[in-house]
């Protein structure tokens, strides 16, 4: 059984399922397809051509699949693919695309805190958490299980890999690899040990991406030669997922922070 306030707005051509809470105030419009067991609180407003799966929870005055903030926009009916069981804190904003050609999608279980923001064609994958007023530019990509920490900055096109981590207030306008720690604008400064371990990585796991990050990030000579390198030496499954991703960079890899303080031996 669905609960609705009396005082939601739910366009005729919504769809929503059974199981449904509203709260006071909500607006859902025409060409959102809700699904069941979501929570909708007070304020909410679910717009645009939103697909949203199941068991997802949004807070007070989320606005949610609303157009794109680009000037290029025209009004194409574009999307925006929500999976199941995220929470959406209060005043999260999470924009649909701004072609028909490509969607903004959102995984599964991932953690939205309170006014955090992703923009138009994001591609946000699953378990991840994005802390209070973290901003994500239109097109960003962020991997499974990465955190990006309050008040974060993500410049447009930047991919965030998987269990990659960003401490407050970091910036990147480069790609941060998988496993390592932002600090500051465009530096790293290790890996993500916890991250690792609450994955699961065993520590003969942890000791070889160790290994491969010096081998990457503090070589001497050009990158390229690293990863050839690497590339011979590393074949693991964990450390193919490093190499590719710092292999398909199109903007530059945020670069490892030469101070005498290393997250990674902490």
């Amino acid at each position: 059984m669905s609960l609705i306030h009396p005082t939601a707005i739910i366009h005729p051509d919504a769809q929503v399922e059974p199981g449904v809470t509203i709260g006071p105030y909500a607006v859902i419009d025409g060409g959102v397809r809700l699904g069941p067991g979501c929570w909708i609180g007070p304020h909410v407003h679910l717009t645009g051509r939103t697909t949203i799966g199941s068991d997802n929870r949004f807070h007070a005055g989320c606005v949610i699949g609303e157009a794109p903030q680009d000037l290029k926009y025209k009004g194409d009916p574009t999307r925006l693919v929500i999976g199941d069981g995220n929470v959406f804190r209060e005043h999260v904003t999470v924009h649909r695309s701004n072609t028909a050609s490509e969607d903004t999608t959102v995984g599964s279980n991932n953690f939205f805190m309170a006014h955090s923001h992703a923009g138009h064609n994001a591609k946000i994958g699953n378990q991840t958490i994005i802390a209070n007023g973290a901003l994500l530019g239109g097109h960003v990509e962020v991997g499974d299980r990465a955190f990006i920490s309050g008040n974060c900055l993500v410049h447009q096109f930047v991919r965030i890999g998987t269990l990659a981590l960003m401490q407050g207030g970091s910036a990147v306008s480069q790609d941060l690899p998988p496993y390592t720690v932002a600090r500051g604008d465009n530096t790293i400064c290790g890996l993500n040990i916890v991250g690792l371990r609450r994955a699961g990585f065993t520590s003969e796991q942890r000791l070889e991406l160790k290994r491969l990050y010096h081998a990457l990030f503090r070589r001497r000579g050009s990158l390229d030669a690293a990863l050839e390198a690497a590339d011979a030496e590393f074949r693991s499954e964990w450390s193919r997922v490093l190499i590719d991703f710092v292999a398909a960079a199109k903007r530059g890899i945020c670069a490892n922070r030469r101070t005498s303080e290393n997250a990674e031996e902490e």
